[in-house]
């Protein structure tokens, strides 16, 4: 299985907010055979695949009334970090909080109100690994002012965006990062990418979080069968067979089957 390892300013970790994180552990455990942690205050819980940290449930603020993924950015200095949001023009929706073992976080959302989480530590939650099925493959920042995220990714994290050969995506980079290094199809220093959806095309500005899967027809299956829907049957693109779900209470989670 691969593992990997954060710099700063890279994305670290994923984690579902979500109404019920008991109802939400035991779907998410019967789609991806993960297996949680003892519960913590409020239910929250950490999820594993082969004894390896893989995501969280975590119980929804009031302001949530249903599910929500979040991708979190690891950080040297969180306070810091809350002053460049503010600054850039993003908000902060919560924190910094104390999130256990010397941890801290916060939530914010950019300009444009794609949601997103900021953590440090010295010894943080991060995700163990990815890039195999049933385990986070990439986050996908939808937007429709791409210039303007780039400004403010820019000056938050010291990301800089290029266009992908041969596809409509742009790749966000991190010089010094190695999060793909295990995907022959991008550099290594890739974090993440991006997509730029004009406001008429009625998509929402986000963050999505994708996730490998080994099927994606059988998975599609299965969510219907555990209680939650398909926003978006499995469809071809090249080089991945990609379906956009949501759980029981709402929340929404993009997976692609690799073709090769």
């Amino acid at each position: 299985m691969t593992s990997t390892s954060f710099t700063a300013g890279s994305p670290c970790w994923i984690e579902t907010l979500q109404p019920d994180p008991g109802v939400a552990a035991s779907f998410y455990g019967e789609l991806f055979g993960w297996t949680f942690d003892e519960a913590g205050t409020g239910g929250s819980c950490l999820a594993r695949l082969d004894g390896r940290r893989v995501a969280g449930v975590a119980q929804a603020p009031p302001m949530l009334d249903r599910g929500a993924w979040v991708m979190y950015v690891l950080v040297a200095d969180l306070d810091g970090t809350v002053d460049a949001v503010q600054e850039a023009g993003g908000t902060v929706l919560a924190g910094p909080l104390e999130a256990g073992n010397g941890e801290r976080a916060a939530l914010f959302t950019d300009p444009a109100g794609a949601a997103f989480g900021a953590r440090e530590g010295s010894a943080p939650t991060v995700s163990e690994a990815v890039d195999v099925p049933n385990t986070w493959q990439m986050s996908a920042l939808h937007t429709p002012d791409i210039g303007a995220a780039q400004t403010f990714y820019a000056t938050v994290f010291g990301w800089h965006l290029d266009p992908m050969p041969g596809a409509a995506l742009r790749l966000w980079r991190l010089g010094g990062s190695t999060r793909k290094a295990a995907d022959p199809n991008l550099p290594d220093d890739v974090v993440a990418v991006a997509s730029e959806t004009p406001g008429a095309s009625g998509v929402p500005t986000h963050w999505a979080i994708n996730m490998q899967v080994s099927d994606a027809d059988d998975f599609a299956d299965r969510v219907v069968e555990l209680g939650g829907s398909i926003l978006m049957p499995p469809t071809d693109a090249p080089g991945f067979r990609n379906a956009l779900i949501a759980d029981p209470s709402g929340g929404v989670l993009a997976v692609s089957q690799i073709v090769r």
